[in-house]
């Protein structure tokens, strides 16, 4: 993009007089907090600073296919920003459309917990968040972040392979419990599926990296800490990872006995520990690729999950740390 460009206003060709930047929203009405009216309200005051392109979602991925054909599009039509109003899955599909193009993005939260909004410093409450956006119109530097990817698919801070994914895809399959309940669902999701299929298991898959094989019940791989906020608390499981160090890290939980209960949720949520750092896990860090598979004698396939969203069983998957990727605005 030119220099005009990054600054997100664009001159005329005549006097140099810079004109509102151009906005695509990117709106998912099913999310958690988004509301027509909200929506209207949050529209009429970005229009004071942006032209606004306002597009709602209407399926899984649509915002993917928005964005890519946002960037393809003709320069005197192509976005100066794109703004994710959603929840983090919202803000994972505009990112894909993204990855590896100097179009920023940028979030409005709308979901439940907001990571990536929390991570980057943008306000949580939507009405400060569109001020917040409004006040970056004239003096915006947009800045670049690592993604990882899974397969293919690219994440913002997180994938899981196990529990963490099975957890997931029951609370994806509720998402009337999702929106009344918030965190406490996900909470309410992981004890359940912990009980149900997990307490006691034996290893189910093998993480593969840096030459070396660790078998174990379910892992975590992170492009950045926190691994996930409860309300503000942030909950951090691997260790030695932010959006910009250019690698991955992975946690690898070798089991899951009742006593060992405590102690996880302990680390979780101490402010200078990680889940990684638990006796029954494996802590790697500075990686560029971990390999998961299931194990001889597990299932063939295990579920998946990305930014907190549930992507499907694989019989392995590969995930990837890509550098500063992703231009971002906050």
């Amino acid at each position: 993009m030119s220099e005009a460009t990054a600054t997100l206003g664009r001159p005329t060709a005549a006097r140099g007089i810079r004109t509102k930047p151009r906005m695509l929203l990117i709106v998912n009405p099913m999310a958690t907090t988004v509301s027509d009216r909200l929506k209207n309200l949050v529209v009429y005051a970005l229009r004071g600073r942006y032209e606004v392109d306002a597009i709602e979602t209407h399926s899984p991925n649509h915002a993917i296919e928005l964005t890519r054909e946002a960037v393809a599009a003709a320069a005197n039509s192509r976005p100066d920003l794109v703004v994710a109003f959603g929840g983090d899955g919202t803000v994972n599909e505009a990112a894909n459309g993204l990855a590896h193009t100097d179009v920023p993005l940028s979030i409005l939260p709308g979901g439940c917990t907001n990571v990536m909004c929390r991570m980057l410093g943008i306000p949580i409450d939507v009405v400060d968040a569109a001020e917040h956006l409004l006040q970056l119109a004239d003096e915006s530097v947009p800045r670049r972040i690592d993604l990882g990817r899974a397969n293919g698919r690219y994440f913002l801070f997180s994938g899981g392979v196990g529990m963490d994914a099975d957890v997931t895809r029951w609370v994806d399959e509720r998402p009337r419990a999702k929106q009344r309940g918030g965190g406490r669902t996900f909470a309410f999701a992981a004890l359940h599926t912990y009980a149900r299929d997990y307490r006691g298991g034996e290893a189910r898959l093998a993480v593969e990296a840096g030459g070396r094989r660790y078998e174990g019940l379910s892992t975590l791989i992170q492009n950045s800490d926190p691994y996930t906020f409860l309300g503000s608390t942030p909950l951090r499981a691997c260790e030695d990872i932010s959006l910009d160090n250019g690698h991955l890290s992975a946690m690898v939980m070798s089991r899951g006995k009742l006593r060992d209960t405590p102690g996880i949720v302990r680390r979780l949520f101490a402010k200078d520990g990680h889940l990684a750092t638990h006796p029954q896990a494996v802590s790697l860090t500075r990686l560029d690729e971990v390999r998961v598979v299931p194990i001889e004698g597990g299932p063939a396939e295990l579920p998946v999950e990305v930014d907190g969203d549930y992507i499907g069983e694989h019989a392995g998957i590969t995930f990837e740390a890509c550098p500063a990727s992703l231009s971002v605005l906050a």
